[in-house]
């Protein structure tokens, strides 16, 4: 029963006890058959509620709408069953990072995925692989030589051969288990620097940018039924864009699959502008991959920096005015974020054509991954559904787009 059901249902009740408590009196087995009647309708409005329209229905048409999750929420809980009922495609948000389902050389953890995929597929959800070559996240070992027992030689990095060959086990490993049951992978994560270049990560320091093609031709090989994508933040800011669009033209240049781009959308109430994230939507788009927006949210809070990040290594203080709104936001708040989403999803749907998912990075404003990043602390308020899983105003307007047609 929802919090709106148990308040009408409190306010009935409370009517029946003050105006009935004569007839209490008189006739004790009226009250209870009453309330019984009314419990039987508050069920049941309760269970026709899971069948209503969920955001996936009212977007049917148009692209998926996918959610992040971890995968605790897909036990028979409220979560799942919301899950079910609003979305149609699902990313892991954490547990398929080799820090996690490939903790150490030769140790791969595959319990959660594993849930992740059965429940995914006996739902009937577009699954998408979640990440397989990021930086970040990674397990200590991946770039460490095997210890000889001689400090000068096991502090060094790897050869270039062993750390692709760990990377080609990696991918084929966990693509190979999911081959045919995860329908697509963001094969690459985060290569690029914010001037469009390849960022000097271990990964292109050891292996160079040939680490990037390897990583699409070994997933293709693993599953070629599979899509393939390259996967960022910042993609709609003109020189990391045109950075993704060189990847997407050398690796097509040299014969290999990518089919998609995902640009991560961590976005703020004025940032980046619509005019920004149309002028991606098309650049993608004539390169003739599939655009997806794929880590979906919007801050209302302050921001420290001049251009948002998703790098998870930044930290900045805390402090009363980065965080204003620790026990709930203002009205005008809300209705400004409401207003966001719908003009950002009214772009989106002028572009239905071309955009094939809009995942959203988290389930509900509680589990947002913002409320922390990148201060530690903060009281968030970034997505369609609050801490309670009601709908905000924002998911009343993003519906309203389309509810009539």
């Amino acid at each position: 029963m929802t919090k709106r059901q148990n308040q009408e249902k409190q306010i009935v009740m409370n009517s029946i006890f003050r105006k009935g408590l004569r007839i209490k009196a008189i006739y004790p087995q009226f009250l209870l058959g009453l309330l019984i009647i009314l419990n039987v309708a508050c069920t049941k409005t309760q269970e026709e509620s899971l069948n209503e329209k969920g955001l996936k229905d009212y977007y049917d048409g148009y692209y998926k709408i996918g959610v992040a999750i971890p995968s605790q929420y897909l036990n028979d809980t409220v979560e799942g069953q919301f899950i079910a009922r609003h979305f149609n495609s699902m990313t892991m948000e954490n547990e398929m990072k080799w820090m996690h389902i490939h903790p150490s050389l030769g140790e791969y953890n595959f319990e959660p995925a594993d849930k992740f995929v059965n429940w995914g597929t006996e739902h009937g959800m577009f699954l998408v692989g979640h990440t397989l070559v990021w930086h970040s996240q990674l397990a200590p070992d991946v770039f460490k030589r095997e210890e000889t027992g001689n400090p000068a030689v096991d502090t060094l990095l790897v050869d270039s051969l062993t750390l692709m060959t760990r990377m080609k086990d990696h991918i084929e490993t966990i693509v190979g288990r999911y081959k045919g049951k995860i329908q697509s992978w963001d094969v690459v994560n985060e290569a690029l620097e914010e001037d469009g270049s390849l960022r000097k990560s271990n990964f292109y320091n050891i292996a160079g940018e040939g680490f990037i093609e390897k990583a699409f031709e070994w997933a293709n090989q693993a599953d070629p039924d599979a899509e393939l994508y390259y996967n960022d933040y910042n993609l709609v800011e003109p020189a990391k864009r045109d950075g993704a669009i060189e990847i997407v033209k050398g690796l097509k240049e040299k014969g290999l699959r990518i089919d998609g781009v995902g640009v991560q959308a961590h976005w703020e109430l004025n940032y980046p502008s619509l005019e920004k994230i149309e002028e991606a939507i098309l650049k993608y788009s004539e390169q003739g991959v599939k655009v997806m927006f794929t880590e979906l949210d919007v801050s209302v809070l302050p921001s420290p920096w001049r251009m948002p990040s998703a790098d998870v290594s930044i930290k900045f203080e805390n402090n009363p005015t980065m965080n204003p709104y620790p026990d709930g936001i203002p009205d005008s708040v809300n209705a400004a974020l409401a207003k966001r989403y719908a003009d950002i999803f009214a772009l989106f749907n002028k572009h239905k054509d071309k955009i094939s998912r809009v995942t959203f990075w988290g389930l509900h404003d509680g589990v947002s991954w913002k409320n922390d990043f990148p201060i530690q602390g903060r009281t968030d308020y970034t997505l369609l559904f609050d801490r309670n899983l009601e709908p905000k105003e924002a998911y009343t307007e993003v519906i309203n787009l389309v509810k009539e047609q």
